[in-house]
């Protein structure tokens, strides 16, 4: 079963299940999802559904620092929910160790030696941990190894 399949599937669970907050995230979601299809003509693959949920997971959690900056409880909290329900669609996460080893292979392949070449080694290196890992995380990994 595909990312979109899954995405439906469980789209009619939450209205069986009368979970309205699961529901209206899907369905934010799956709207997304759908634009870009009709923008495309074509449908979605599961590594473009997994861009738009890291996407929209990112933009959630941009959003949960500015809500917590401005004293909104009630607005972090919810973001902080859609990122949990979104967060069950993406693979199982690498660990920062795990990073670090993928990062050291990357600059091995790659011949990188210096901070300037940062941009070739995060080439290589994003398709590796795509919906894997978080995009800062491994930013960091790479800073941290070219010093």
């Amino acid at each position: 079963m595909n990312l979109s399949e899954r995405l439906n599937e469980d789209m009619k669970q939450a209205m069986k299940s009368k979970d309205k907050f699961r529901l209206s995230t899907i369905r934010l979601i799956r709207s997304t999802i759908k634009n870009l299809e009709i923008d495309l003509k074509r449908d979605l693959d599961d590594n473009e559904v997994l861009d738009i949920l890291s996407r929209e997971i990112k933009q959630r959690k941009d959003a949960l620092q500015e809500f917590g900056k401005a004293g909104r409880e009630e607005l972090a909290a919810n973001a902080e929910a859609e990122i949990e329900i979104l967060i069950q669609y993406l693979p199982e996460q690498l660990t920062e160790e795990e990073i670090k080893v993928i990062v050291q292979q990357t600059i091995q392949e790659t011949g990188a030696s210096s901070k300037a070449e940062m941009g070739k080694v995060m080439a290589a290196l994003m398709p590796k941990v795509k919906g894997k890992a978080d995009g800062k995380l491994v930013n960091q990994a790479v800073q941290q190894f070219l010093q």
